[in-house]
Order: C-alpha cells, then sequence, then structure tokens
C-alpha cells in the first residue's frame, strides 16, 4: 500500500434545504399557500419543495454558496505499509478508525480516491455477514461460486466441499436458499467458505465477535490453522488477546491514519494507552445517614483498564463514615463477564480495627500477582455493620476492567470459558 487514501463527499442540508419537519411546511403553507402550491409542483409535474427562488421567495440557502452543503471526510489518508508473504498482520483501532475501509479497499470491493496497491495472490474476504453470497442460491451452489470468485476449480473445492460444510454445521440446510439461513448459519458457511479454499491472502474482519461461544473457539482455532500454514493473514479485531496470540505484527489506525506499526504486543501497548481516560473508577455521593463506598478504583498495570496476567493489581475503596460504627466490615468479589464470582477478598473488623474514623477511610487491597484468565472483569462490593446487623451497601458491577495476555509466549489461545483462573505450579519429573 503505498500513499492510499480514501475519500467521501458528505451532503448536509442547509436551514429549510432539502429537508425540513413537516410543522415548517404547514407555517410556510399557512402564510403564503398560493406560493407554496406554485413551489410545490413545477409546469413539468416534478416536485419543488426545498427549491428556493423560483417563485419569487428566495430559499434560506440561495445565500450560501453550494460548497457549504458539501463536507469532505477523509475515512483513509497517506496509508503506507507492506506486508509479506506468509505473514499474519492484526489491524487495531477505535471504532470509524478507518479499518473496514482499508480492507474493503484490499478485497477490491471500494477503490481508493488516492494512491496504490499491489496484491500478489488469490485473496478470500469475510468483511460482513455472508459477503459474496447470493441470497437466492443455496449453500451448496454458494460454495462453488465463492471458490470460481477465488479462481479454484471445481476439483479443487470438491476437495474440500465435505470439510466446509461440516465445520459450518449446515448440513441439512446445504440444498436452502441462503437467505432463509438464520444470521448464525449464514456466518458460519461464510467464514468456513473462507478459511477453507485455501487463498493465498485471507482478509478477516472481526468474525470472531459473532456466532456463539462454541462458533468462536472453532474459528479461532481454524485462525491459528491458517496462520501457521504460511498462508497471509490480515485480521481486524477488538478482541486483544486474539490479536496478541494470532499475529506477529501489528497495525494501529486512529482517524484514518497509521498511528503505530511494529510488534504486536507494542503497538497493543500504545492502542491500550490511547484509551486511558477509560479508567475503572466509580464515585457516589456520601450519605449523612449510612457508611457508603463513595469511590473505587481499579489501577491496572497498562493504559485503558486493562491488567496484564501475572502482574499486580491494585484496588482502592474510599468510605464514609458519618459517624464512629465499631464492627463495620467491608468485602468485595471479582465478578467475570457472566457474573459469577471467582475471586472474594475481605477485611474484618475484629481481624484489624477499620473504618471507625468519620469521614472518609481508605482501604487499598494490593494483589501482587493476578492470576486471572483473560477476560472481561468487574466488582461487587459488600460494606456490613456488625454480625446479625443488616447491610448497609451493595454495589454491582462497578469498576469494569479486561484482563489481557499480550506476550506471544503463551500460544495456546486461552479464551475466558477456558478456565477462571491460570495458577503458577512446580512441576517435577522422575
Amino acid at each position: 500500500m503505498e500513499g492510499l487514501g480514501k475519500k467521501y463527499v458528505l451532503s448536509h442540508e442547509g436551514e429549510r434545504g432539502g429537508y425540513s419537519r413537516f410543522s415548517e411546511r404547514l407555517e410556510d403553507w399557512v402564510k403564503r399557500p398560493f406560493s407554496f402550491g406554485k413551489r410545490l409542483f413545477r409546469g413539468d409535474g416534478r416536485s419543488k419543495i426545498g427549491d428556493g427562488g423560483a417563485d419569487g421567495y428566495p430559499s434560506s440557502n440561495s445565500h450560501l454558496p453550494s460548497a457549504a452543503l458539501k463536507e469532505e471526510f477523509w475515512a483513509l489518508k497517506d496509508v503506507s505499509f507492506e506486508v509479506k508473504r506468509g505473514e499474519v498482520v492484526g489491524i487495531i483501532g477505535r471504532n470509524g478508525a478507518g479499518k473496514s475501509t482499508l480492507l474493503k479497499i484490499l478485497s477490491r470491493i471500494t477503490e481508493p480516491t488516492e494512491g496504490r496497491v499491489t496484491l500478489r495472490g488469490r485473496v478470500a474476504s469475510l468483511l460482513e455477514v455472508g459477503t459474496g453470497f447470493h441470497p437466492e442460491l443455496t449453500g451448496r451452489e454458494n460454495i462453488f461460486l465463492n471458490g470460481a470468485i477465488l479462481g479454484m476449480s471445481q476439483a479443487e473445492i470438491r476437495k474440500k466441499f465435505d470439510e466446509i460444510v461440516a465445520f459450518a454445521e449446515v448440513e441439512r440446510f446445504l440444498d436452502t436458499p441462503v437467505k432463509r439461513y438464520s444470521s448464525g448459519m449464514y456466518v458460519r458457511l461464510a467464514f468456513a467458505v473462507a478459511a477453507h479454499l485455501e487463498p493465498e491472502i485471507l482478509v478477516v474482519d472481526e468474525v470472531l465477535a459473532v456466532g456463539d461461544a462454541e462458533f468462536q473457539k472453532k474459528c479461532l482455532g481454524k485462525m491459528k490453522d491458517v496462520a501457521t500454514g504460511g498462508r497471509t493473514v490480515l485480521f481486524v479485531s477488538h478482541n486483544m488477546n486474539a490479536v496478541a496470540h494470532l499475529t506477529s505484527r501489528c497495525l494501529f489506525l486512529a482517524s484514518g491514519k497509521i498511528r503505530e506499526i511494529g510488534e504486536t504486543e507494542r503497538v497493543i501497548r500504545e492502542y491500550l494507552r490511547s484509551g486511558q481516560n477509560n479508567s475503572a473508577v466509580y464515585e457516589a455521593q456520601a450519605s449523612p445517614e449510612q457508611p457508603r463506598v463513595v469511590r473505587a478504583a481499579v489501577q491496572t498495570s497498562e493504559p485503558g483498564s486493562a491488567q496484564h496476567h501475572g502482574k499486580s493489581l491494585t484496588l482502592e475503596f474510599d468510605i464514609h463514615m458519618p459517624g464512629a460504627q465499631p464492627g463495620t466490615t467491608f468485602s468485595f468479589q471479582i465478578l467475570d463477564s457472566t457474573d459469577r464470582p471467582v475471586v472474594h477478598l475481605w477485611r474484618f473488623d475484629q481481624d484489624q480495627p477499620t473504618l471507625r474514623k468519620k469521614g472518609i477511610n481508605r482501604l487499598t487491597c494490593h494483589i501482587p500477582v493476578c492470576r486471572l484468565n483473560v477476560g472481561h472483569y468487574s466488582l461487587r462490593t459488600f460494606l456490613a455493620g456488625a454480625p446479625g446487623q443488616p447491610l448497609h451497601e451493595m454495589l454491582e458491577r462497578i469498576c469494569p476492567f479486561e484482563v489481557v495476555i499480550l506476550d506471544r509466549q503463551t500460544l495456546f489461545g486461552w479464551r475466558p470459558e477456558t478456565c477462571a483462573y491460570l495458577e503458577e505450579a512446580v512441576w517435577e519429573e522422575r
């Protein structure tokens, strides 16, 4: 890719332009009924609503130059990089960064406004659910159609046919038009075709974000096979763990431009740092009647509320006490993405007197080594009085954060459903 750019022209209707509210139209008719009728239709019968000046009443846009109603938007600007044969490259960035536009250009769906792209090899793309499928054709016919588009012979397609069908799990509906498929069936077949027909270049956009957990597991395994099979892969995803384990090099796009390119772990850290304002912090107002958590914060090892597995994790809790209340206890749980508690830690008053000072009391919990598996987590807090007394407060799903494994030493592709906790152990063999 050399100097790649894609420009779109956005049209903005001016005040009382081609689009106006019904109330404005009605007001216009009441004030000037005959003029409105003249403007409604020309002699040739074509609608004129929104036109100005022809009936002696100038449009409110007539003083504006036409260029003022147009805006140029560059989805991509001056993007240049090279991908070598057999390389697996991740493309990351926030929504609207230009990732999908870039992949559409590489897949020859969209033409660039400037710059050029040189591709060597057959390209298979999975950009959206069922990209390249004809809705009126059956699943069987679409497999052969996609293979033909990739330049494969019928013999090559037949060789992979059973494997594709088995992966997609659509045997019963193979001769049904795909327009009658559910979205899950559609995407399973689309991914199976793109991944199994062995193109030299595979372009995948956020495929792991769709489908059920079992399908995502199969996709991740197949992507790993493709990535280690010598084929070139461009992989777009918001799943940083998948990007870290599947790719060796990464491209970070921001506002249509390359912000960082290089070794995957370094680029992901830069990406996370760019979103560091998304801090895992909870805040609330103090109560004059009862104890309350007024602030909770998870201090993660990485920016952007990301915690690297195996590194230290610190949690802070500011608790407001309206008055001294001996016996007050505090505890918290770390919840996984299904709200299942995976860690429970506490501070009891009988262990060491706490929360006896009127006003703000800060409790800090330091976990030297975070062993949580990859995934999304949040906190549940409990603030209680002495045994037998009612609960002062319970907070649910506060301070969300994510546990990641960014180094490529762990090549197993850990997934959240694999386990809740990854513990260190000493192995002996005799």
